[in-house]
C-alpha cells in the first residue's frame, strides 16, 4: 500500500497551456480530460476547460493542473511553491531552464550558502519553483 503527495495546480484558463508547457520540461505522459468530456460542462463555455490534467514521469513526478469552472471563483496567489530537489544535477538544471522560459528569476540557480546548488522562479503561469541540487556544488 502507497501514499502519495503531489502538488495540483489551479487556474482560470490556463491549465491546457501550462499542462503543455510543464509537460515540455518535465517530459513524461501527459493525461486530460476536458468538463465536456467528464460531463460536467455546466456552462457550454467551460466545455473545453480541463477538469482534470496531469504529468506522471517516469523518476516518479506527478503534477496536477485544472482550471476552474465558471461556477467557482479564479484561483488566486497561494503560499504552496513546488520543489524540485534530488542529486541529479543534469536533470534538474534542465528542469530549472525550461521552467526559467518567460519566467521571473527570484534566486538564480547558484551555489548556496548551505553548500547545494540552490534557485527559485516564478514561472510564467505565476508558479513558484524551487530547484535543489544536492552535492552539487563544487
Amino acid at each position: 500500500m502507497s501514499v502519495f503527495l503531489n502538488p495540483y495546480l489551479g487556474f482560470r484558463d490556463q491549465a491546457r497551456e501550462a499542462l503543455n508547457f510543464y509537460h515540455g520540461v518535465l517530459g513524461g505522459e501527459l493525461k486530460s480530460m476536458t468538463f465536456a468530456e467528464g460531463g460536467m460542462a455546466q456552462d457550454p463555455a467551460d466545455a473545453d476547460k480541463v477538469m482534470h490534467g496531469q504529468i506522471q514521469t517516469d523518476s516518479g513526478l506527478l503534477l496536477m493542473a485544472s482550471d476552474a469552472p465558471a461556477s467557482m471563483p479564479t484561483p488566486t496567489e497561494s503560499r504552496i511553491s513546488v520543489s524540485l530537489s534530488g542529486d541529479d544535477e543534469e536533470i534538474l538544471t534542465g528542469y530549472w531552464n525550461g521552467l526559467a522560459e518567460g519566467a521571473t528569476v527570484v534566486e538564480p540557480l547558484t551555489t548556496a550558502p548551505w553548500g547545494d546548488t540552490f534557485g527559485m522562479l516564478t514561472d510564467r503561469f505565476g508558479v513558484t519553483w524551487l530547484v535543489n541540487i544536492s552535492g552539487a556544488a563544487g
